[in-house]
């Protein structure tokens, strides 16, 4: 949690372990296929934000669960790698991460995944590592980012972080129970087409959460432009047209370059920036190349 000019970032959610395979077509029941192309990588919402926060140059810090099953060294390697520090929120866990297998259609981009998420694997909101409720308190992260998959204690979090004036972003990427308790606490909230909460319709999204007080709400959906509201008006911001590879892991990626640029533009243009990133990110495969420019 060092100084950075690019900002100090707490991102709070889920992390799995990501085996992605590229394939001509996702196979039918009963059929084997040989993938194009393969790749491992640590997953998850908030895991994906907070490489890319790190990867744009801010300081990032990632509080999840992953525990001390073989697997999770995996995981934490490839964090450092991207110099993402990782708090766990249960370091003695045996059980394994979540694992997701993930088929990348080649010829559109498209993503089917399974995964277990953070079934099985949820932190308490009552016992928070002490050094990150105290660096909440002393103000040392700039932006907390709360993806919905460790609810308790992204409410947790969400509060601490409010009380002390720190911007919050909601990655809204689908209704999660109990969401409704870290919306009041959020400035920013980052939702999908697929983000409906019960009894809304499509189109009344945006006003439901104005109505729990977020100030700053934008919706994005997928090719189309981005759609935003907030207390100055609203309006879209076009994405940039591509012909993409990959989509796995574009919403996380659009969240962290969002929490990234949010700290040094307006709503509208940091929308924009994080558009761009994202777009960048769908033209090659995986959610580790758009990086390293392979």
């Amino acid at each position: 949690m060092g100084e950075s000019s690019g900002g100090r970032g707490l991102f709070v959610g889920l992390t799995t372990l990501d085996l992605i395979y590229q394939v001509e077509a996702v196979p039918s029941s009963n059929q084997k296929v040989v993938a194009q192309d393969a790749a491992i990588a640590a997953g998850g919402p908030a895991t994906n934000a907070a490489v890319t926060f790190a990867h744009l140059g801010g300081t990032a810090t990632l509080l999840s669960t992953v525990g001390k099953h073989p697997i999770a060294g995996l995981i934490q390697a490839d964090l450092a790698t991207w110099g993402v520090q990782l708090i766990d929120l249960d370091p003695d866990r045996s059980k394994s991460p979540s694992v997701s297998s993930i088929l990348v259609t080649a010829a559109t981009g498209d993503r089917a995944v399974v995964s277990r998420n953070a079934v099985g694997a949820q932190g308490a909101g009552d016992r928070l590592p002490v050094h990150i409720t105290q660096a909440l308190k002393e103000r040392r992260f700039d932006v907390v980012l709360i993806d919905g998959h460790q609810m308790a204690v992204g409410a947790a979090i969400a509060q601490q972080a409010r009380a002390a004036g720190i911007p919050v972003v909601v990655d809204g990427g689908s209704w999660k129970p109990g969401f409704e308790s870290v919306l009041r606490q959020t400035d920013y909230a980052i939702c999908s087409a697929n983000f409906l909460p019960p009894g809304c319709a499509s189109a009344d999204v945006l006003l439901y959460l104005r109505s729990l007080g977020v100030s700053y709400i934008a919706r994005t959906r997928g090719a189309q432009p981005v759609e935003y509201l907030s207390n100055q008006g609203g309006g879209q911001v076009a994405v940039p047209p591509i012909s993409p590879v990959d989509t796995l892991g574009a919403g996380d990626i659009f969240h962290g370059a969002f929490c990234y640029f949010s700290l040094q533009l307006e709503f509208e243009a940091a929308i924009a920036q994080a558009a761009q990133v994202a777009a960048l990110a769908c033209q090659s495969f995986g959610t580790r190349h758009w990086m390293t420019g392979e």
